[in-house]
């Protein structure tokens, strides 16, 4: 497992450091088998827990989602739009496991979340830079395929993220990034940008930062489009182009370029915006077990145990006892002991997730009354064109050098 673990062997054999690394559950089944059911209960907690996490993940991973659009840009880097529940939320810096089946059945990546979903309660987004083997399959692929009639199947995990944005609580807010670094710092950008709506909407005091500096090196000058995905697949121009309200200062570093090429406004003429069809079987992202979420995943932990113990002591009472009170303590094989708890954790972890998850998919269909929609680009135009106006008067581009840090934060 640790050779597999290195860098150029998991890279360049993705398929063996994931079948390898999959033999944990031989280790833990012939660790059990060694230490018996005394030392078993010891890490029984963690056992259930981690059983209940994986299967859920593994029954979420199963369903393909409904890929909106995808939007290709000039410097090979690719925005995938989601179709998610208004109810799933989620905190700015969140990850999401991507699976393509099309490029690889086993390979799962994790990628950040772009999107707010307070801006964009219908969409989620993630942002892909072509680094690897997978990725630029996945952008060959789909620059491939033509604007309209375009299919890609895709299934996901999560997301997953921090309790709350902790960002808010800080006087400035200074961001530095390099290259596809930026992602994470889109969404907090956008989160920014509903706060301070919400905080001239209601009139009220929140505390959120005064001023926010992203500092962002590039190689190329192609790379000045990732900024325009500051601006979301369907832009709300209310809450999301104005970046002056939230004191937003933007300074781009070019490293491997020393003059312009093109204004900085224009660096979105070759974005490509390509609008996947709906297929009848594609759903929306939404949390493995709906709505109240901990509420019900407290229920599968309660029920699991529960039903493990009654399984155990029907065990112990009809099958054991009798035959260790006729032949001693010794009588019954004390692996066959470890065998069964071992079999019961696992039939009552899957009986009541199962149980649990079907159900609550089956409500949650029931309530999703309003269809998935073919989302069209409303804000076009003038309207557009000023909300990218708004990206590029807010940035400061400099060529042939890396950010000096000192410059920008001088001693007091």
């Amino acid at each position: 497992m640790w050779v597999t673990s290195v860098r150029r062997v998991r890279q360049k054999m993705f398929e063996i450091f994931f079948f390898v690394h999959q033999s944990y559950i031989l280790y833990v089944f012939f660790y059990i088998i060694h230490v018996g059911v005394a030392y078993f209960c010891l890490i029984l907690p963690g056992i259930f827990l981690f059983l209940i996490d994986r299967y859920l993940r593994y029954l979420q991973s199963q369903t393909r989602v409904r890929l909106i659009a995808a939007r290709l840009l000039a410097c090979n880097a690719i925005e995938l739009n989601f179709s998610k529940i208004p109810g799933l939320d989620y905190n700015p810096t969140s990850i999401l496991f991507v699976n393509v089946p099309s490029i690889s059945r086993l390979q799962w990546h994790p990628f950040t979340v772009t999107s707010n979903a307070n801006i964009e309660p219908d969409i989620l987004s993630i942002v892909i830079k072509c680094q690897g083997t997978w990725s630029h399959k996945l952008y060959k692929e789909l620059s491939g395929g033509s604007q309209t009639d375009s299919r890609l199947q895709v299934s996901v995990e999560g997301p997953y993220g921090p309790i709350s944005p902790h960002f808010l609580s800080y006087e400035n807010l200074v961001m530095i990034s390099g290259g596809s670094g930026i992602t994470p710092f889109i969404s907090i950008i956008r989160e920014l940008t509903f706060q301070r709506h919400q905080q001239l909407v209601d009139d009220d005091d929140r505390k959120m930062p005064a001023n926010i500096l992203l500092i962002c090196a590039f190689k190329h000058s192609t790379d000045l489009s990732m900024l325009q995905l500051l601006l979301p697949l369907t832009s709300n121009t209310s809450t999301t182009s104005n970046f002056s309200q939230i004191n937003l200062q933007i300074k781009a570093y070019i490293t491997r370029e020393t003059e312009q090429q093109q204004p900085l406004e224009n660096t979105n003429t070759s974005l490509r915006t390509i609008w996947f069809n709906p297929e009848p079987y594609d759903m929306p992202i939404s949390a493995p077990l709906g709505p109240n979420n901990w509420l019900w995943l407290c229920v599968i932990i309660c029920s699991s145990f529960i039903m493990f113990l009654t399984f155990l002591g029907i065990l112990i009472r009809y099958h054991i006892y009798p035959k260790e009170l006729t032949g001693g303590p010794s009588a019954y094989n004390y692996t066959f002991k470890t065998l069964w708890d071992m079999f019961f954790v696992c039939a009552s972890v899957f009986l009541a997730t199962s149980v649990v998850f079907l159900w609550r998919k089956k409500e949650n269909d029931k309530q999703q009354v309003k269809k998935v929609q073919n989302l069209e680009l409303c804000e076009t135009g003038e309207t557009e064109s000023d909300a990218r106006m708004s990206v590029a008067e807010t940035t400061e581009v400099h060529f042939g050098h890396k950010p000096d840090l000192k410059s920008n934060f001088p001693n007091p």
